[in-house]
């Protein structure tokens, strides 16, 4: 089948891999001229992992990623709260983790396609589902057939726009915003230690990557727009975090220097099914956890795998195919999203009490036989993934 997948994100560069491997033949469309760069530090683990193995890309992640040794929390005046090795918590997977950047995981990946057509600086702007396929109209003004159209056109899907109708149905607003950009020589600099500082309302992280640049995140509360402009961006972070302590007014006085930058508001797509016809969503599109949850990346692969295997087991009928990949993956997701919602004070605490009670968990963690408590419960995903299908 001829399937054209919106989005060469980790969710369709990942989808493009695995229909290649059963034989159809996808086509990715990509907005951005290029590669997407920037983004945040993910950790990558479970399920995803297993994947990554399939796909042949462990030992190209553990060379570009990190083997992080300590995340600490310090106060605003730089005092160390607490320190958590994170080789303690990640005793029931041994090495099977890496902290990567999204842009390097999403390289990896996209490194694998061979021969997969991928259609730069263009997007899906209509699309006509009927008996014999789907008719695509894109923003460049051409036109052409698909059997399947999949949206991996991340949180702000406008394949799901076109077809679901508008984000707002579906979409839960987490009261977040997220920022993250990164700049080179910034001192100082501790190789393998992700530094946090939080405060009643807002969350700094600092982490050093080895080509001389620094990376920094910041999660803070914000219920309003985000403006469409970087700039009129860049000032909304600049308002949000003028008063936040530690190195955060000496890291703001380096944003025009940012190489890459990114802020949106953290939310949730939360969606009764993820097919309609011959079209179908994967990723954020489908279901984003919000940055809050950690796994997105992960997921994506999971769901890109399951979706294909499902294709190839199923002899291309598609609508047998969709049913079985949101019955297999729908539950732990929602799960993830539930999950999810808990954790809020912790990047964001709404109160003083709130901000205490965070900084006393975070000490707990940090003692081993609770750190394996939480890691037993935490670092496994509860699926198997389906054997590939033979002959495909």
């Amino acid at each position: 089948m001829k399937v054209l997948i919106s989005g060469a994100g980790i969710a369709g560069t990942s989808l493009a891999y695995w229909l290649q491997r059963a034989g159809h033949e996808p086509t990715l469309v990509e907005r951005a001229p290029q590669l997407r760069q920037g983004g945040y530090l993910i950790d990558f683990w479970g399920a995803g992992y297993e994947v990554a193995e399939r796909m042949g890309i462990v030992e190209t992640l553990h060379e570009v990623g990190y083997h992080m040794e300590a995340l600490r929390e310090v106060s605003r005046g730089g005092r160390q709260i607490a320190r958590l090795d994170p080789r303690s918590f990640l005793g029931p997977i041994g090495d099977r983790f890496i902290s990567i950047a999204r842009a390097d995981l999403a390289a990896a990946i996209f490194d694998t396609l061979k021969d997969v057509e991928i259609l730069f600086g263009d997007s899906v702007a209509a699309l006509d589902d009927h008996d014999e396929g789907v008719q695509v109209t894109f923003t460049s003004g051409t036109t052409r057939q698909f059997d399947l159209v999949v949206g991996a056109d991340g949180l702000h899907s406008r394949v799901r726009r076109l077809v679901f109708g508008p984000e707002d149905q579906f979409a839960k607003d987490l009261g977040f915003s997220v920022a993250a950009f990164d700049v080179e020589g910034y001192d100082p600099r501790e190789e393998l230690v992700a530094i946090t500082h939080t405060e009643v309302g807002a969350q700094a992280l600092r982490f050093t990557l080895r080509d001389g640049a620094t990376m920094f995140f910041f999660t803070f509360r914000h219920d309003g727009p985000i403006p469409d402009d970087i700039e009129a961006q860049q000032q909304l972070l600049l308002e949000q975090l003028r008063d936040v302590g530690w190195e955060v007014p000496q890291i703001l006085t380096r944003l025009p220097e940012a190489r890459t930058f990114y802020l949106d508001k953290a939310s949730q797509i939360r969606m009764p099914t993820w097919s309609r016809g011959r079209v179908v969503l994967v990723g954020d599109a489908a279901a984003c956890p919000s940055l809050l949850a950690g796994q997105g990346s992960a997921l994506a692969m999971i769901e890109a795998y399951v979706l294909a295997a499902e294709l190839a087991d199923k002899d291309s009928d598609y609508a047998t195919a969709f049913s079985a990949y949101e019955r297999q993956l729908a539950p732990m997701v929602r799960d993830k999203q539930d999950a999810a919602l808990g954790t809020a004070s912790f990047f964001a605490p709404r109160n003083r009490r709130q901000l205490l009670f965070r900084n006393g968990m975070f000490k707990l963690m940090s003692l081993p036989f609770v750190s394996r408590l939480a890691s037993s419960r935490v670092l496994q995903d509860p699926i198997e993934l389906p054997t590939w299908p033979h002959g495909a």
